[in-house]
């Protein structure tokens, strides 16, 4: 499998491309899973063009954003500035694929359609689950395998099902862990989306 799609490089190019390459709206099943929470400590990992992350900030959440693009970071900044929100968020530049974690640290882990290959996907998550603060949340969204197309195959790491992902968690660790799909309406039509919510200890 070609590993470009995973390099810095690939997404300093492609972020430097359009002044936007997402929509600037938080990730839906981010807003349906976390307002209402009690904000604390937020890390968004894969920021991205900032969406999530200032969103979490507007909702009182005190946020490290983590991505591997610089590029990406510096639009995000410049966007939390216009949110007024600049003062909630620390930007860090971040090779995921080598994150060392840092452990029991946040209340709420959100990582949105992460694009790793693997074993990296499954090291990553099990480090995010680490990174959770006893009684927090961590928070996994992917592309589920029901909406493989073609020329996916070349990548096909980045789809999960809930049941695998769960599956990449160790039990013990955790007061619950809820696994579901949810279709909603994307970019190119009908999307699943596999999501684990799990609650630490």
């Amino acid at each position: 499998m070609s590993q470009d799609l995973f390099t810095e490089d690939y997404w300093d190019e492609r972020y430097a491309s359009e002044e936007r390459i997402w929509s600037g709206q938080p990730n839906p099943q981010l807003v349906d899973r976390v307002t209402g929470m009690a904000p604390g400590r937020a890390l968004d990992v894969g920021a991205g063009e900032g969406a999530d992350a200032i969103w979490l900030a507007r909702q009182g959440w005190t946020v490290t954003a983590l991505d591997v693009s610089q590029v990406a970071l510096d639009k995000a900044a410049r966007h939390a500035v216009d949110a007024g929100v600049a003062d909630r968020i620390t930007w860090q530049r971040v090779d995921l694929s080598s994150w060392l974690g840092d452990p029991g640290a946040y209340d709420l882990v959100s990582a949105q359609f992460m694009y790793l290959p693997q074993p990296a996907l499954t090291t990553l998550y099990r480090q995010l689950g680490a990174a959770v603060a006893p009684g927090g949340t961590l928070l996994l969204v992917g592309h589920h395998p029901i909406d493989e197309r073609p020329g996916d195959h070349d990548f096909p790491d980045f789809r999960w099902t809930g049941e695998e992902a769960a599956g990449w968690l160790e039990p013990a660790e955790w007061s619950s862990i809820d696994v579901t799909t949810v279709r909603r309406q994307g970019h190119s039509g009908t999307m699943h989306d596999a999501i684990v919510q799990a609650v630490r200890r």
